[in-house]
């Protein structure tokens, strides 16, 4: 049985042998066929990466790298906020809501362009590392920091430039891709572990849509992962980074991260599942556990707001009337619907215990204590 075989040989079932052989049946059975081979998945291999880390406060922040989108967006938003008193705003202030929407209005247009699996935009000219470096210099976040107006929305933003605030890596290299048009559907999950002897798991998992592609292998739902490419190769006669292409990955939204402190301990670990929306949560978080002092249950529990997809979500009955027609007037094209965030989150306390927050929106508790086995 496949199972069997994951059971004594570990992960390298997945990609010789009976299991892998369910998978292939399985694609090159279905209603829409693919074309994956054996050969495919043998010549596979999980990557570990280094993550990406930033300072937000007196915290560093670290989360996943790409082709995840997740952390270099979200280390973005904290560090054009970290320019304003998001303390002195206020928690859901009609100042505090519009920072977060123009913070996060630019880092998706970075997002948009120049986020994708990096080490095969071959075209770019840039190693995987100079993107990284680039779209979190300080200097060219200050820059995008001043193009936010604490009075009123942004007629229009666009990605910005890195070359001009080049680093010694990557000087004038920076190519201009066509935005990304990925459906991004969620169905994702999430969750944080931390043990007896401090390691710490801050853990997001996808197979894209709800129950993937619809189809089964040996017990397991396939991932529908292929949406999280661009459906567009170009646009308005750009390429896109984020194009599908031969042994490329597609860029996701997931954004795992674990926060340390002053003295390089580990102070909180978050994340949460919801698409493209995943980025805004986990800032939403950070931010009422930071700035506004929160504890962690409340900072998950606290109303969310979103740039997803290129216009900004409050959360339905997260704030009042005044706050909504506040942002209108500002010039934000903000509605409002229910936004099911799943954020599983811990913070370490000055006693050295720790505080959890498990979103009420989905499923999911917070244990402290010895579980014992069953």
């Amino acid at each position: 049985e496949p199972l069997f075989e994951l059971a004594e040989d570990g992960a390298d079932a997945f990609y010789d042998g009976p299991l892998a052989e369910a998978i292939v049946e399985a694609v090159n059975g279905a209603p829409n066929p693919g074309g994956m081979t054996l050969e495919d998945l043998k010549s596979y291999r999980a990557e570990k990466l280094d993550p990406v880390c930033g300072p937000y406060r007196a915290y560093q922040i670290c989360s996943m790298a790409p082709p995840s989108s997740g952390g270099v967006t979200l280390l973005q938003i904290m560090s054009l906020l970290a320019h304003f008193d998001m303390a002195g705003a206020g928690a859901g202030s009609i100042e505090a809501l519009h920072l977060i929407i123009e913070a996060s209005r630019l880092a998706y247009a970075d997002r948009d362009e120049y986020l994708a699996d990096n080490k095969q935009l071959a075209d770019s000219g840039l190693s995987p590392e100079a993107v990284i470096a680039g779209l979190l210099n300080p200097a060219y976040l200050d820059a995008r920091a001043a193009l936010i107006d604490r009075s009123k929305a942004a007629e229009k933003v666009e990605a910005g430039d890195p070359s001009q605030y080049a680093l010694e890596d990557g000087a004038g290299k920076w190519k201009r891709y066509g935005a990304d048009a990925s459906p991004e559907p969620p169905s994702t999950s999430h969750f944080v572990i931390v043990d007896g002897e401090g390691n710490v798991v801050s853990m997001t998992t996808t197979v894209e849509f709800a129950f993937g592609s619809h189809l089964m292998a040996a017990g397991m739902v396939l991932n529908n992962q292929l949406t999280d490419f661009s459906f567009l190769p170009v646009r308005d006669g750009k390429p896109v980074a984020n194009a599908v292409a031969p042994g490329k990955r597609p860029r996701s939204s997931m954004t795992p991260a674990i926060v340390f402190d002053e003295d390089g301990e580990v102070w909180a670990a978050v994340g949460s599942p919801g698409g493209p929306a995943i980025i805004g949560y986990v800032a939403k978080t950070l931010i009422a556990l930071i700035d506004w002092g929160m504890t962690m249950q409340e900072a998950t529990d606290y109303p969310n707001v979103v740039y997803p997809r290129g216009a900004p979500i409050l959360e339905e009955g997260g704030f009042d009337t005044q706050i909504v027609e506040g942002l209108k007037a500002m010039g934000h094209p903000v509605t409002m619907r229910a936004l099911e965030s799943g954020v599983h989150a811990f913070k370490r306390l000055p006693d050295g215990s720790f505080e959890g927050g498990a979103d009420p929106r989905r499923e999911g508790i917070w244990l402290t204590g010895v579980v014992e086995a069953q």
